[in-house]
């Protein structure tokens, strides 16, 4: 009896458990609408991807801010940034890090486009774009090509920072021909 009582403890414990572990959010497909939020920028400014409707919009989302992936990654799109607005395209960058980190991170490395604060991990989730490293949760650098409608029309995951403001351009112009 008392080993029936102690197994059915445990299960109800194993059970509790295993409710409370919140599975990843899967990442949104192509074809689907993008996720829709409002985070802060490195201006403290709330921006929200609906305001972005009507032009076409490059979400990526990347580890930290000071990195040496991730400068390189800004860098190249800033490089690009001429390119992208010829081509109607916005580029939004998503971290963890403050908008205070943003700031100083955009300051020293001369961008001129978005970066928003995801403090609270929410946006990186909806995307399915967290990973764990040293018990700390970051965004995953992943990259989402919207169309001006809202819609998902290429998804980069684990991308290579050094070539990926190229890799996203020529896609870019591969589907605007395709959709004129």
């Amino acid at each position: 009896m008392k080993a029936t009582i102690s197994i059915a403890i445990l299960l109800v414990a194993v059970c509790s458990f295993a409710a409370d572990k919140t599975e990843p959010a899967q990442v949104p497909a192509v074809g689907t609408s993008a996720p829709m939020f409002t985070l802060p920028n490195q201006e403290g400014e709330k921006v929200s991807l609906d305001k972005y409707r009507g032009q076409w919009v490059v979400l990526y989302f990347y580890p930290k801010d000071f990195t040496s992936g991730c400068t390189l990654e800004a860098h190249n799109f800033q490089r690009d940034l001429v390119k992208y607005t010829a081509a109607n395209t916005a580029i939004i960058g998503v971290s963890v890090d403050s908008p205070e980190s943003h700031k100083q991170f955009c300051t020293k490395e001369a961008l001129n486009f978005k970066l928003l604060a995801d403090t609270e991990k929410t946006v990186s989730t909806v995307y399915g774009t967290t990973m764990d490293y040293n018990g700390q949760t970051y965004s995953a650098r992943n990259t989402f090509l919207i169309d001006p409608k809202g819609v998902i029309r290429k998804v980069y995951m684990k991308v290579k920072p050094a070539e990926h403001s190229e890799q996203v351009l020529a896609d870019l112009a591969e589907l605007q021909k395709a959709k004129s």
